[in-house]
């Protein structure tokens, strides 16, 4: 059975031949269809399974955003990627929402080629039948929102720039609101007031202002039908943002290195994205989920796992690996509960953000689930060495910024 089975759309025959000669080499590992027109790519897909489409924007007839619009009520499992040159940005912020991943033209062959081998590399880390089983019950998870786009659009840029990248943040009121809000939390730590969002990316970091505009996205997203289950809405923020800061701390007191710091951050703030999708779209097994965890010594993944057969881990690593998001990020999300299951096993954003959930949950009490830190996991045997010192660390800088 082929590794990953898509179907490439374009109007451009000699696009899609050049397409077909770039991917030989992968014929041997993935099944691949190349259509004309956004009809035919129907036909393809209503014939027989496929795990992705790539779609040309620009096309006579029925354009991108509508074939995706299509595929995502007719396939909600597929993986929906728009390739294309088209520069007028409306209609590419028509289709994101039943876009997972945007990629320009002229797009790196190897670009193209890592994207696609992504999407498989998610599947084979986090698929199974149950979880695929939970997500079609989901039905289309969410497609990134236009400001994260955009954000990536300027990064990709050779003229971006923070400036840049800051007054893109600018143009959406409601989202700069969330991030400054977020970003002056006090359990970001900061002594002094953020008061832009040019401050923001200058202090935070680009890779943790993205994560906190999905952030914020996530749980507007889901946040008003969250609210109306058990979970706690608010409480679920608060843990999110005190397990990132709590990673930060951590980070810092081991001198992690900048990009290792970035990573835990992302994953930290993203790390229980899907309790908000459980909990928002199927809340009364979600329940009955919790109740099993309350009632019996049993944790809330494996209450989770009892009830859909998968757990909130696992299906918002799911997500975050169709959002492109780096795979460090996308291990430690899938793993923070059971860190011991993951290949990786040395210092990495998962030791982090595992170490990071139990000290925030002790901090709080704002998590939704008991924690404590996996005893067939320590990396160098430095967690049980090093967490009365961490504990100590971040109790004394947020409470004090608290204060």
């Amino acid at each position: 059975m082929p590794s990953l089975r898509v179907v490439f759309v374009d109007d451009e025959p000699s696009i899609l031949q050049g397409l077909s000669r770039m991917l030989r080499p992968m014929r041997s590992e993935w099944r691949m269809e190349f259509a004309p027109t956004g009809q035919a790519a129907l036909e393809i897909l209503d014939r027989e399974p496929f795990d992705a489409v790539v779609t040309d924007m620009r096309m006579p007839g029925m354009d991108g955003a509508q074939l995706l619009e299509e595929v995502k009520r007719r396939h909600p499992h597929l993986v929906r990627i728009i390739l294309s040159g088209q520069s007028d940005q409306d209609s590419v912020l028509r289709s994101l929402g039943s876009t997972h991943q945007y990629l320009s033209k002229p797009c790196d062959p190897d670009t193209l080629k890592q994207t696609l081998a992504r999407a498989c590399a998610v599947r084979t880390l986090l698929a199974n039948e149950a979880l695929q089983q939970v997500v079609s019950r989901i039905g289309a998870l969410p497609s990134l929102p236009a400001t994260y786009v955009m954000l990536l659009e300027e990064c990709r840029s050779a003229d971006g720039s923070v400036l840049k990248i800051a007054e893109v943040i600018g143009r959406d009121m409601a989202m700069t609101a969330k991030v400054l809000q977020m970003a002056n939390s006090a359990f970001f730590g900061r002594r002094r007031r953020v008061s832009d969002p040019l401050q923001a990316v200058q202090l935070l970091g680009l890779n943790t202002v993205k994560a906190l505009v999905l952030s914020a996205y996530a749980f507007e997203e889901y946040g008003a039908r969250a609210r109306a289950s058990t979970v706690s809405f608010e409480q679920l923020q608060l843990h999110s943002v005190m397990t990132a800061s709590c990673a930060r701390l951590v980070a810092g007191s081991e001198r992690c290195d900048e990009r290792l710091l970035e990573d835990a951050s992302v994953a930290a703030l993203l790390h229980d994205v899907g309790v908000l999708i459980l909990a928002a779209t199927l809340p009364e097994p979600f329940g009955q989920a919790l109740e099993l965890a309350a009632s019996r010594p049993m944790s809330l993944p494996d209450a989770e796992r009892e009830i859909f057969g998968s757990t909130h881990a696992e299906v918002g690593a799911y997500l975050l690996g169709l959002w492109a998001l780096p795979d460090a990020v996308v291990e430690a999300v899938a793993y923070h509960h059971a860190p011991a299951l993951a290949v990786t096993q040395h210092w990495s954003a998962l030791t982090l953000v595992h170490v990071a959930d139990v000290l925030a949950s002790e901090l709080s009490g704002a998590s939704i689930e008991s924690t404590a830190l996996d005893p067939a996991y320590d990396p160098d045997g430095t967690c049980a060495r090093r967490l009365p010192i961490w504990r100590n660390l971040c109790r004394t800088e947020i409470l004090e910024a608290k204060r």
